[in-house]
Order: structure tokens, then sequence, then C-alpha cells
């Protein structure tokens, strides 16, 4: 068996590889970090005269029912609309497109990529950002490369991805420790 040789980094890309297959990553992308002007507290119902005009006009088919949505329904709707108003045309038709994909993946596939969110929700700030961070390189590789670390990680065992995760994880504390056994310690001369 050929064995591959990667480039320190890659690994991380492989991670996330495992989050593209599983469709986690494009909702991490498009969320907003900062909550929108309208958010209200949790559990909290949302006013319909809270919301702006270019809100109420964009939500205008729920005006008659608003009162009566749960108000974490009014509140997901109240933050939707916000981030929606603040998209380019570019961003809305992207947005159209995935959520046109994604109305056609069967419910089970649907539940299974909820579940994955929510997972990825729970994880702390700083490994949500490293995923980030992961997907954003990931993205910068060549279109065959993205598709051999794909095509590498659905082909792998659950014990091969959890190597995989770990050499990725003493990959990145390593740089995050440089030689001098001091994170970022100044060069001497």
């Amino acid at each position: 068996m050929r064995k591959m040789c990667t480039k320190p980094g890659l690994v991380g890309a492989l991670l996330l590889t495992g989050l593209l297959s599983a469709g986690v990553c494009l909702p991490v992308c498009a969320q907003s970090v900062n909550p929108p002007p309208t958010a209200a507290a949790p559990g909290a119902a949302v006013p319909w005269s809270s919301l702006s005009p270019d809100q109420q006009q964009q939500l205008s088919r729920l005006s008659g029912q608003w009162d009566q949505l749960p108000p974490q329904r009014q509140q997901a709707l109240a933050s939707g609309s916000q981030r929606w108003l603040g998209m380019s045309p570019e961003q809305r038709t992207q947005a159209r497109q995935r959520f046109n994909q994604w109305q056609q993946l069967p419910e089970q596939r649907r539940e299974q990529l909820r579940q994955r969110w929510e997972e990825f929700r729970s994880l702390p700030p700083a490994r949500q950002q490293a995923a980030r961070e992961n997907f954003r390189k990931f993205q910068q590789l060549p279109q065959d490369r993205r598709q051999q670390l794909r095509q590498r990680w659905q082909n792998a065992t659950p014990s091969q991805r959890q190597e995989m995760i770990q050499r990725a994880r003493e990959r990145s504390a390593q740089r995050a420790v440089p030689h001098g056994g001091m994170p970022h310690a100044p060069k001497l001369r």
C-alpha cells in the first residue's frame, strides 16, 4: 500500500473533509457571529412592532399569525430576516440554492445534519474557530486535492478517522508551541 505524505496543515483540512462530507460547514460559514439588532432575550417573544419595516415586509405573510408563533420561532424568523436583508444579491442567490438543496435531501439526512450542527454548536468557541479556519484552508486547496481528501476520509474506517483526528490535533499543538518550548517565543540572535 502506498503511503501518502501530507504537508502540515493539510491534515486539518482532512478533518474538515469529514465535516464537509457531513454538510456541517455550510451553515457554519453562513452563520452570523453578532446577534441581529432585533434579538430578544432567550425565550422572549418578539413583538411585530419591534421588526424593521423591511423585516415586516419580508415576513408579511406571517403578520396575521405572528403573535401565535412560539417565541423561539419568532426569534429565528427575526434573526433570519435580518441576515437576509444584510446579504448581497449574490449571497441571496447562494442561500436560495443551499435552501433548495436542503429541501431535496431525505428527511433522515436532514436530521443527521441537524444533529451534527448541534454538536458543532456545543464545541468550545476555540474549537469552533479552529473548524472555521480549517474550512477556509480547505476551500483554498485545488479542487482535485479536496476531492482526494474527501475520498480518503470517506474510505477510512472509524478507527482510522480517529487516528487522523488525533494526528491533526498533535500537529496543531506542535504549531502552537515552537521548538523553544514557549508559545510564540521571540527568536534570539
